[in-house]
């Protein structure tokens, strides 16, 4: 299912948009106002994306740091290392598990969405014009949909138009 998504800079041409598309035998299920007065963009299911990250890192990390330190552990029985002659047998089992756990998180992180919290600088440019004022019209549904949504979108000279 691809997404259209038009800004409009007041309620008003938002509006006008929903109106044309509902004149031209839109499925109106398939259209959407968001902005003040209308859906936000939680109802409508725009997840912000750090947080979604944040959740798959913790979801992830609950089941991987227990699994690596059992895989440390066990690895270091199996092996029989003596990495820190220090801490003798036991507790080089216990550090293998501890940098197993370190593994977990460290795979957790990466592989969870971590380099999504580090490094997406403009995560919510939608809710940014929202917030700013602005109005969005969505048009969910195929490609020739979607085309033709888009000639008629285009015609209001909305703030952008961007198919997604």
């Amino acid at each position: 299912m691809r997404y259209l998504v038009a800004a409009f800079c007041d309620r008003t041409n938002a509006e006008e948009a929903y109106a044309r598309l509902e004149s031209s035998n839109f499925s109106m299920d398939d259209v959407t106002i968001l902005g003040n007065g209308y859906q936000t963009t939680d109802e409508f299911g725009l997840q912000n994306p750090k947080e979604a990250a944040w959740t798959q890192v913790r979801r992830m990390a609950t089941w991987l740091v227990p699994f690596g330190f059992g895989g440390g552990f066990v690895f270091d029985t199996i092996t029989g290392l003596n990495t820190f002659q220090w801490t003798g047998t036991l507790g080089n089992q216990i550090l293998g598990g501890f940098l197993g756990a370190a593994s977990g998180l460290m795979g957790s992180f990466f592989i969870g969405g971590g380099p999504t919290l580090l490094f997406n600088d403009n995560e919510t440019p939608y809710r940014d014009r929202i917030e700013a004022g602005e109005y969005l019209v969505v048009v969910n549904g195929g490609e020739s949909i979607i085309t033709q949504a888009a000639r008629i979108l285009q015609a209001l000279e909305p703030e952008s138009l961007e198919a997604r």
